[in-house]
């Protein structure tokens, strides 16, 4: 037996840093619900999302966001979302991205999203990890790098770097219990004061649906001070979103481009 715990202790030491940043990758697709999640067509979540003004609370409402995935293109966000503001019956504004462009829209028109916006949440998609678990990690280039165990908030978590072929990496965190993701971050340059801002997020109270474990509480940190958060109350999988859910309002009118 003593052999037996020897030997296993010795390939633990032999598991190279790539590798188990590997694995520990594959087990949180797992966690998540393997099969399922990595098939998962469809998303609609349903909650209330606040947001703030350096730190304070700056607002509050209902929100429903739709997602749907498209066949991943390394690189590129392939999916569509929509973010609906009030009861999901009676929404008249929100925010739009798909294939051909971004809105923020409500019942005075639609007005397509100025470049810096869209940039960066075409970057905090792209380094989502639940997007990548699901969209990215058969891309070229990508690579895991363990940075070891760790305790996070008094909860011990598997560190792992995600770096894709252009070179930009995400330092996630992972349950060493419950394999998921609870933790997240990545730097990104200020376009205002060329210098670096840390993004962090928060993944946390993950419900099982349909095979699938999601986060149902989500909270965004620039620099340590809180910018965004969502509860969900509700999470539904593969609900066949139509393409009219990612369109504009009909005869809604188009305003000129903010600036």
């Amino acid at each position: 037996m003593l052999g037996a715990l020897a030997a296993g202790c010795a390939a633990q030491s032999a598991e190279t840093r790539q590798a188990r940043g590997k694995r520990v990758v594959d087990e949180a697709v797992e966690a998540l619900g393997g099969h399922a999640f990595l098939h998962m067509d469809d998303r609609v979540e349903t909650g209330r999302s606040y947001s703030f003004d350096n730190g304070k609370l700056a607002g509050t409402i209902l929100t429903t966001v739709y997602t749907r995935y498209l066949p991943p293109v390394p690189g590129k966000v392939e999916q569509l979302e929509k973010d609906a503001f009030g009861k999901p019956d009676e929404s008249t504004s929100g925010l739009l991205y798909t294939m051909d462009g971004a809105w923020d829209y409500t019942f005075h028109g639609a007005r397509p999203m100025e470049d810096q916006r869209l940039a960066e949440h075409n970057e905090n998609v792209l380094r989502n990890i639940l997007y990548i678990l699901r969209q990215r990690l058969n891309e070229p280039g990508m690579s895991f790098y363990s940075q070891g165990a760790d305790l996070w908030e008094n909860r011990a978590v598997e560190v792992v770097d995600i770096t894709d072929a252009d070179n930009n990496t995400v330092t996630v965190y992972f349950s060493k219990n419950d394999k998921v993701p609870v933790r997240q971050t990545f730097r990104r340059r200020n376009p205002v004061y060329n210098d670096f801002d840390t993004e962090a997020t928060l993944l946390a109270n993950y419900h099982r649906s349909e095979g699938i474990q999601w986060p149902t509480d989500i909270r965004r940190d620039r620099n340590g001070v809180k910018v965004y958060e969502m509860y969900t109350d509700s999470v539904e999988f593969n609900k066949n979103l139509k393409d009219s859910v990612f369109a504009l309002p009909p005869k809604l009118k188009v305003l000129p481009k903010a600036k």
